[in-house]
């Protein structure tokens, strides 16, 4: 479990890791599609944010759904994820 630490101008591959009071800075960030990162008091200053794989699938897919008429349940998932926690 990564703690306390400065990334800088770095690919960091999120995937199923547990980053706490950690500092990202001008990196790329991948998310694969698998288990989601842990992100806890984590900053993040000019950061590339890339989903590949399993990811970019499930977003093709999302994208499908809006555009055969599903757009109620993508923008339910969008509430869904910008709830309030």
């Amino acid at each position: 479990m990564p703690n306390n630490i400065t990334y800088s101008h770095e690919t960091v591959v999120l995937e199923g890791e547990t980053f706490s009071d950690c500092e990202f800075r001008d990196c790329r960030l991948i998310y694969t599609g698998g288990e989601p990162a842990v992100l806890t008091n984590c900053q993040f200053v000019g950061c590339d944010w890339k989903l590949e794989d399993g990811a970019v699938r499930t977003l093709a897919h999302l994208k499908l759904m809006w555009s055969a008429g599903g757009k109620s349940a993508v923008q339910a998932f969008i509430k869904d994820i910008t709830a309030a926690r």
